[in-house]
């Protein structure tokens, strides 16, 4: 692997430790609407809903509330701090979009490429049919790559081919011998690309998808907590995954954390980071590309980053019907219309979330930052017996707002 060992030690003083929560009317809430979403999260973990959370919202840059509350582990005393470790899941793909638009303001590969100028091996590519295998009506392209609508089929559709089982050319070299789900541009598919976007990463940068993100996102950034695995020194800090008992109360789960460099380099879902980490790389999107003087993207890139490149008639159905009011970017949902979708968030606003339960969103219409932490399997999935977080969290943060743009 090319220079993957001791990334996950630094020097520096932690993000987390610099952060100073300013007053809430500073940046515009009420001291009683911060309260309320405090109180809403903790509630959580008072009903055993959530072994812990760790919620951090900001405004203007600043920092009105970074909370922490409950347990690492549910099954022992450990408790939740501002500075603990999760597994951020599908919060790693943004991370990759920024990495890959980085190439793009280099010159190095364009939104109307055909996706096979970096990937010679899907060339060609057939598309599964119900007549039988077809051509492709058009090549596939960057774009698409970048928002889900390349042609691939949804992460299910590959279980039995277990694309991870190597490494990143492991998963093209298998890719290449399948059909295409779909025509290209044609459906909004949550599948393998943006493993193939941390592919295009390493081929068009000459450097391991984790060297490339510390040296160019993760250090500029000051994200000392961020990696593919974390540093043996900091396993203390590490939540536990959990799940739930028959009686729908949170219950510890097995689920190992990496301590040493992955074969498989995932940048769909491979990362690790804090809310304090996560926070800066959020800022720094919020801030057009900059956080204290380290630029990682221009702010023209941000903004083509949270446009909507989808077709007339795709939408995005993570979870059952198209949400709508939405679209999608490179690697972000967009709030493309906030009367059709319903939610409380400002126009523009561009968000995801991770698999274990982990959310965020950047609002730019009221120039917020929300980062929320917790670690449940299936704690993205309606359901599954993880609160909605992500409702409960959106409409106490706006309700906290003492004017609100329309």
């Amino acid at each position: 692997m090319l220079g993957a060992m001791g990334l996950g030690a630094s020097a520096a003083l932690p993000a987390w430790a610099k952060i100073a929560v300013q007053p809430a009317a500073s940046a515009g809430f009420t001291a009683a609407g911060i309260a309320d979403l405090n109180a809403k999260m903790h509630a959580l973990v008072d009903q055993q809903k959530l072994a812990g959370v760790v919620t951090l919202l900001a405004r203007k840059g600043k920092v009105v509330n970074l909370d922490a509350y409950g347990r690492q582990d549910a099954s022992a005393p450990a408790p939740m701090t501002t500075d603990s470790i999760f597994r951020i899941a599908s919060m790693t793909k943004p991370v990759v979009g920024v990495a890959m638009m980085q190439l793009w303001e280099q010159g190095r590969w364009k939104l109307d490429d055909p996706v096979a100028k970096h990937i010679p091996e899907f060339a060609g590519l057939k598309v599964k049919t119900d007549a039988g295998l077809a051509d492709q009506a058009r090549p596939m392209t960057m774009a698409q790559l970048m928002s889900h609508t390349a042609g691939f089929g949804v992460s299910s559709v590959y279980e039995k081919d277990n694309l991870r089982e190597t490494d990143l050319q492991g998963m093209v070299d298998k890719l290449a011998k399948l059909p295409l789900v779909s025509q290209p541009g044609t459906d909004w598919a949550y599948g393998p690309c943006v493993d193939l976007q941390g592919y295009v990463v390493q081929k068009l940068s000459g450097k391991s998808l984790d060297r490339y993100l510390q040296d160019h996102i993760f250090t500029p950034l000051k994200m000392p907590d961020t990696q593919f695995w974390v540093d043996p020194s900091k396993t203390a800090r590490v939540v536990r995954m959990h799940t739930y008992d028959p009686a729908g109360k949170i219950v510890a789960a097995d689920f190992p954390i990496r301590t040493s460099p992955p074969r498989f380099l995932s940048g769909g879902g491979g990362l690790v980071s804090t809310a304090p980490d996560y926070y800066r790389f959020c800022q720094a999107l919020l801030q057009g590309g900059e956080l204290e003087g380290a630029r990682i993207l221009k702010p023209d890139t941000v903004k083509l980053m949270r446009k909507s490149v989808l077709q007339q008639g795709v939408g995005v159905d993570l979870y059952g019907p198209v949400q709508k009011g939405l679209g999608f970017g490179m690697d972000f949902a967009v709030h493309e219309r906030p009367a059709e979708s319903g939610l409380p968030h400002g126009q523009d606003s561009y968000w995801w979330g991770g698999a274990f339960g982990t959310w965020f969103w950047i609002d730019p219409t009221h120039d917020i930052v929300f980062v929320g932490m917790i670690q449940n399997l299936d704690g993205s999935i309606p359901g599954r017996g993880t609160p909605a977080v992500r409702d409960i969290s959106p409409a106490a943060v706006y309700a906290a707002l003492a004017e609100r743009k329309t």
